[in-house]
């Protein structure tokens, strides 16, 4: 696990035994983890765009997020995103919970909480906010804790994202019977991105969950790349983040 991972679990971890925040005011729109799947799982490019005010690895991606969520939420549905990735990860990715009820009511898509799950509370949480599925990242966790926690999501009628960056991990996921299976090009070390290990990796995913390719795409001739390669589904952050026009860039991705 590289030094970051580490110090953005011991960070969350820390979070968890001070106290989750409570929700956000006002009565949160029911989840939905089956429409999400379906969601990605209809004919033509599938995308997950994201909302993210910043990584480790880039920096400050969108100056004054809070003030652009909506904003965003609109212009992915109006360029036909399947769903909205929403970061919710506050330490190290300036998130905010309740960016994640905002973008869902304004924008009626589907919203996945992209955080850094590590104990069932938080599973209680992304129900509280109205996600309609979470991220579990395999190397983040043991197997058992992985598959704990992938049931606690089912039993929630939330919709599991299980995230790999190996062959290894892509069998560990696959064990976790997740609905979703994504493998992330960014190698959590060095925190570069790398299209062809995306493309090589693609064959280890099982029959069964979505096949999703995240990080490092930045073109429609990216997209075609890996849809070749095998993938259903693709989650795009910073190329739509960046744009000054994230419903075109949106757009320009279909294929």
């Amino acid at each position: 696990m590289s030094g970051i991972l580490e110090r953005i679990l011991a960070d969350k971890r820390g979070r968890i035994e001070r106290g989750l925040p409570k929700p956000p005011a006002g009565q949160a729109l029911p989840s939905d983890g089956a429409r999400f799947v379906a969601s990605l799982r209809e004919p033509g490019t599938r995308i997950i765009a994201e909302i993210k005010h910043r990584s480790p690895s880039a920096g400050e991606i969108l100056p004054g997020a809070d003030g652009k969520v909506e904003t965003l939420a609109l212009a992915y549905r109006r360029g036909h995103a399947a769903a909205i990735s929403v970061v919710t990860e506050e330490d190290h990715f300036g998130g905010k919970p309740e960016w994640l009820p905002r973008a869902k009511r304004i924008s009626g898509l589907p919203v996945l909480m992209k955080d850094f799950i590590v104990a069932e509370s938080q599973l209680d949480f992304a129900l509280s906010l109205g996600a309609d599925a979470v991220l579990l990242i395999v190397r983040a966790m043991s197997p058992a804790d992985l598959a704990a926690l992938a049931s606690g999501a089912r039993a929630r009628g939330l919709a599991t994202v299980v995230e790999a960056h190996s062959a290894d991990e892509i069998e560990r996921a696959a064990a976790a019977a997740p609905d979703v299976l994504g493998v992330n090009s960014r190698d959590l070390s060095s925190f570069s991105t790398d299209l062809g290990g995306l493309e090589a990796l693609a064959p280890k995913i099982p029959p069964g969950p979505v096949k999703l390719a995240e990080s490092g795409i930045g073109s429609r001739a990216d997209v075609l790349r890996l849809k070749t390669a095998g993938y259903e589904a693709f989650l795009v952050g910073e190329t739509l983040l960046r744009h000054e026009d994230p419903e075109q860039a949106l757009r320009e991705l279909k294929v």
